[in-house]
């Protein structure tokens, strides 16, 4: 069954020091699975990279290396309307969340998809709102 996922996890993926037997095992799962974001998730997963780079916790060599592995994983990037943004600006309103998390929980509440992710608020916006969320047991 395909899944919604954030950043936070695909970070998890990603990031050394963040690595979790959870976003592992959701990173197995997307060659069956293949799960969807919208498709603000490479701005947010490669500005992310860029922040650990400036950092120090990156070398530029390493996050050059995690985007290209980024970028091949099996993910649905979907585009982000008009309405679906203003949708999603209810929810931010709503769940006290940032509109690029709302972004993630209208995509699963619109193609009626589980949710992964890290972030205990996007977490709980998502449980108000009767999505359900799989189980990450945050890293």
């Amino acid at each position: 069954m395909a899944f919604v996922l954030d950043a936070s996890v695909v970070l998890a993926w990603l990031l050394p020091d963040e690595r979790s037997d959870v976003a592992q095992r959701l990173l197995l799962r997307t060659a069956q699975d293949r799960p969807r974001a919208p498709s603000l998730l490479l701005i947010e997963v490669g500005n992310a990279l860029l922040q650990a780079e400036r950092r120090s916790r990156l070398r530029r060599a390493t996050r050059l290396e995690l985007l290209d592995a980024f970028t091949a994983l099996p993910i649905a990037l979907e585009p982000i309307s008009a309405e679906a943004m203003l949708r999603a600006g209810e929810l931010a309103f709503r769940h006290a969340l940032t509109l690029y998390d709302a972004c993630y929980l209208e995509l699963a509440m619109s193609r009626g998809c589980p949710l992964a992710t890290f972030d205990q608020a996007l977490d709980e916006a998502a449980r108000a709102e009767d999505v359900v969320v799989l189980e990450t047991g945050r890293p």
